[in-house]
């Protein structure tokens, strides 16, 4: 027996290729090591030190140099890679309530709760530019499917320089206005 307020039944999506897990990137990446030059003094470019990871399947490629420890710079660019796939690759969006379950553990009362500095923003990033792909840059559709504010999405993504000017460009594509935070 179903109570009358149920909710509808959660579609499950694949996930996004910034949501996956470090290995999983990693094994679809391909690694470069190398020197570059700027200031750092004596302590610095004496090794190969930084780090060019390109995603095999789409092409996009980050790039870490600022630290000391090899590991260290994969690591950043692993972030910036993630950064890059969230904001660049869409995924299709099937009707219907889509919200990830991580979605729905960083939204409350419809707003969204992410630093853009934690693991989970370019995961969370992704989901977004999704949705907002898929209702034609109508933020208020956009907003209603993921049920958050129309506020609150334009801010998660003005979190992102990139991705803000990517949704602007795309919207002045389909002849609306650009968002600004």
């Amino acid at each position: 027996m179903t109570a009358p307020f149920d909710q509808p039944e959660r579609i499950a999506r694949p996930t996004h290729p910034a949501g996956r897990g470090d290995d999983e990137i990693m094994a679809e990446c391909t690694l470069e090591r190398g020197r570059v030059g700027g200031p750092g003094g004596q302590h610095r470019n004496k090794v190969e030190t930084a780090v060019t990871l390109t995603h095999t399947s789409t092409g996009l490629s980050a790039q870490a140099a600022e630290r000391r420890r090899p590991k260290d710079n994969e690591r950043m660019a692993l972030r910036r890679l993630r950064l890059a796939l969230a904001t660049h690759v869409r995924e299709p969006v099937p009707d219907g309530d889509i919200r990830s379950d991580l979605w729905l553990e960083r939204t409350r009362g419809g707003k969204i709760a992410v630093s853009p500095t934690h693991r989970d923003f370019p995961t969370v990033l992704a989901e977004a530019m999704d949705v907002l792909w898929a209702a034609r840059m109508d933020i208020r559709r956009a907003a209603a499917r993921l049920n958050v504010s129309r506020t609150q999405l334009v801010r998660l993504i003005a979190k992102h320089p990139t991705a803000l000017a990517e949704m602007n460009e795309a919207r002045v594509q389909r002849k609306l206005r650009p968002l600004h935070p």
